[in-house]
């Protein structure tokens, strides 16, 4: 039997039973078990790991409960600036766009930007007039409104902290972040043809400024796919796990030290973004089929299911 398997995220953090009320537990089960169940639907039906990771991703940033397209968060200045990315293992090829606003499904326009373009990453206003040019709607701010979002702004509006996601910390400099949740989502696929993909989407920093980006939107830091390794989507403290090149280290471990996906996901989030201060959480899938979610944090939104009989959603350790 050709194996097929999916895996997804919905972000990191302190995810404590009991933090949360049992209705929107499960609220939160119900969404992911939506996603993961519309990306495998895509392999089941023989379609290609990259259509099933935009699928669940696109899920995902459908949701306001998740920090990425509809449910992210507000700048400094009251806006939604998005980041996305999408990689596919066969040929390498990646596409990716960072401060952009408007877009209700940011992981299609970096698909997008990958096929249409000869780029790999748009940015701004540059991305923003891409998106107009192959013909996306850009809705209106009520879209992405979200109550609780807004309110976590109001508490911090006009200081210079910021949130990772719904922290219940309010000032949170990232020696602090303990009480965060990193709210971006991702999945990782390996389709019927042995070919894997990854995708990830945010919608950045509560209260950010001066167009932050983390590392969701860049290649080997929070996305990345290679048939010869594995598909990785990263969720954490961005600016750790773009100095680790963390999607990318898992796949390096597993090339050149022959590490298995297990060990080498272990390895970077148990051993070396702890060292550098870093916290959060990935998953992974190598072309066997073999599923990795690996987090240093009290709990990871996440979903695994293949043809084999897996199909698990968890939020806790």
């Amino acid at each position: 039997m050709t194996k097929i398997a999916i895996a997804i995220h919905g972000g990191a953090g302190t995810l404590v039973k009991g933090m949360m009320t049992p209705e929107k537990e499960t609220a939160y089960r119900q969404a992911l078990q939506k996603a993961l169940d519309a990306g495998y639907k895509i392999l089941e039906n023989g379609a290609s790991s990259m259509d099933a990771v935009e699928k669940a991703v696109q899920e995902l940033e459908n949701s306001h409960l998740f920090n990425a397209g509809k449910g992210s968060v507000f700048t400094a200045t009251e806006t939604h600036e998005m980041d996305a990315s999408i990689m596919e293992g066969k040929n390498l090829k990646a596409g990716a766009v960072s401060l952009i606003t408007g877009i209700a499904n940011p992981v299609s326009l970096a698909r997008d930007v990958m096929e249409k373009t000869e780029h790999v990453f748009l940015a701004g206003n540059g991305a923003m007039e891409f998106a107009k040019e192959v013909g996306y709607e850009i809705e209106n701010s009520d879209y992405f409104y979200d109550e609780f979002r807004h309110n976590q702004w109001l508490e911090i509006k006009g200081t210079d902290s910021f949130q990772l996601d719904h922290s219940k910390n309010t000032s949170t400099p990232l020696s602090t972040r303990k009480d965060s949740k990193f709210g971006t989502v991702g999945a990782v696929a390996l389709d019927e043809n042995g070919n894997i993909a990854a995708a990830t989407s945010t919608g950045g920093m509560t209260n950010k400024k001066y167009g932050r980006v983390g590392d969701s939107p860049m290649i080997g830091a929070g996305n990345y796919a290679n048939n010869e390794t594995c598909a990785v989507s990263c969720t954490g403290s961005g600016e750790y796990f773009i100095r680790g090149v963390v999607a990318y280290d898992v796949s390096c471990l597993m090339e050149h030290k022959g590490l298995s996906l297990e060990e080498a996901t272990k390895e970077v989030i148990q051993n070396r973004i702890i060292k550098i201060g870093g916290d959060g959480g990935l998953i992974a899938i190598d072309i066997k089929g073999n599923i990795s979610l690996e987090f240093n944090t009290e709990g990871m939104y996440r979903g695994s299911k293949n043809n084999e009989g897996l199909d698990l959603v968890e939020i806790y350790k």
